[in-house]
């Protein structure tokens, strides 16, 4: 789809030189940094939804659970 955006002088001058090193067109750099962004935005949504979920009340660790991972840190085995 053909679509028309403003970007700035400074942006635009860096996009066509990476254009040209990467051997893509213009369209195709911007197509595949836009895909790029949307991407890691839907790991972001992910990671929002999950805070959310266990922000709801505070995470209780089991005792015996938090003694030996207390104890496996003394010991170094990490």
């Amino acid at each position: 789809m053909k679509t028309a955006v403003s970007v700035p002088d400074d942006i635009f001058r860096l996009a066509e030189v990476a254009a040209r090193r990467l051997q893509v067109s213009r369209s195709q750099l911007y197509a595949t940094a836009i895909s790029e962004f949307l991407g890691r935005r839907q790991g972001d949504v992910v990671t929002e939804r999950l805070n959310k979920v266990y922000s709801r009340r505070p995470a209780k660790v089991d005792s015996a659970l938090h003694r030996a991972q207390l104890r496996s840190l003394e010991k170094g085995s990490w």
